[in-house]
């Protein structure tokens, strides 16, 4: 007998710490005052007259818009790692949230799937320091995958869990982007931390029904992470770095993307856009979710956005969205929901599932 598998339970693992941009009209004024001269300005501005753009281009561009007059482009708040927090600090309180949730012990676990990004060592990720740290005896191993990282994370976790290798997959996702953006750069303004958990196991109803995911090749050169010597004692760090590339990046690879993963994971699915009860998008930016409805051609309010509390939280932002949907009732059980994610150089994809008896952490 075949094996249907879903997600059964999720949680989210944000720091207590919110940093609100009066942080930066009260730390650093001048950096504010001369914004227009920093790395937003470069990554969010307006196409350069030339072609027309597409029609998706042109929807990216005319939601950007009412955002451009903004040096914090739309972010409000962020939450921040604190002194003695780390991103295994948050996987652990997210994973054990998550468990505790679906009244699983870290026992019943087979397999533990971490996508942490960055994580707290040079080389190796975090999946065997948070099986530790957990006490679990199963196999644990990292996946990476940029903002996309949750959901190819469910796309694994589904299908070892379907092929019959393992019962019951605890996926953990983190961000820690405080840690390596420079409070001095812009960039640090749409950035924050988190970190989110959920298991996939076999269901008896709904459960995940078809992917479709491709890489983006096509942004690469937009970001990087460099070890840099920082601060006045010139200690190596490691610095996100962005290059004029990265905004028109996001707009290319949502043009050629968000459709094709959509769609094609729509036709894995057997279904149509029409059978969708409800959207999940992930939101890098202020305008993506809406960008994303417009592009598809359904309504805003079969979304939901929390870019404004977390602002990009890198491959929370799917899970924190789609625990947003559950917990204020938006999403109910039998919903039938499109997953979206994208991530500079890294991947795209989308997912289609059926919302079943998902415990919340």
């Amino acid at each position: 007998m075949s094996i249907k598998a879903g997600m059964t339970a999720l949680a989210l693992g944000f720091p207590e710490k919110v940093r609100t941009n009066a942080y930066w009209h009260e730390n650093y004024p001048e950096v504010v005052k001369a914004a227009e001269k920093k790395t937003l300005e470069r990554l969010w501005q307006k196409r350069e007259a030339g072609a027309p753009p597409s029609e998706v281009a042109a929807i990216f561009d005319e939601e950007m818009a009412q955002y451009l007059k903004d040096p914090f482009r739309g972010t409000k708040e962020r939450r921040v790692l604190a002194e003695g927090e780390t991103s295994l600090t948050i996987e652990k309180r997210a994973a054990e949230r998550a468990l505790a949730a679906a009244g699983k012990t870290v026992e019943d676990v087979d397999l533990l799937l971490v996508s942490s990004f960055l994580p707290d060592t040079l080389g190796v990720g975090n999946a065997a320091y948070l099986a530790q740290a957990l006490g679990t005896k199963g196999m644990a191993f990292n996946i990476e995958s940029a903002c996309s990282g949750s959901l190819v994370g469910l796309q694994t976790a589904t299908a070892l869990v379907e092929a019959g290798h393992y019962r019951r997959v605890l996926v953990v996702v983190s961000c820690t982007y405080s840690r390596n953006a420079d409070d001095t750069d812009t960039l640090s303004w749409t950035v924050g931390d988190g970190a989110a958990a959920f298991l996939v196991e076999p269901v008896q109803e709904g459960g995940v029904h078809g992917f479709r995911a491709m890489h983006t090749a096509l942004s690469c050169g937009a970001l990087s992470h460099q070890l840099e010597q920082v601060g006045p004692d010139r200690l190596p760090a490691i610095r996100m770095r962005a290059t004029s590339k990265a905004g028109p990046a996001l707009r290319t690879i949502s043009e050629t993307c968000l459709r094709e993963a959509c769609e094609g994971a729509l036709k894995a699915a057997g279904m149509k856009l029409s059978d969708v009860d409800f959207f999940i998008f992930n939101s890098p930016v202020a305008w993506y979710t809406r960008f994303c409805a417009r592009a598809l051609g359904v309504s805003p309010e079969r979304t939901v956005d929390t870019y404004t509390e977390y602002g990009n939280v890198g491959p929370v932002l799917m899970p924190a969205n789609l625990h947003r949907a559950a917990s204020t009732g938006k999403l109910k059980k039998g919903d039938r929901i499109l997953l979206y994610t994208v991530g500079s150089v890294s991947s795209a994809g989308a997912a289609v599932m059926t919302w079943g008896d998902v415990a919340l952490g």
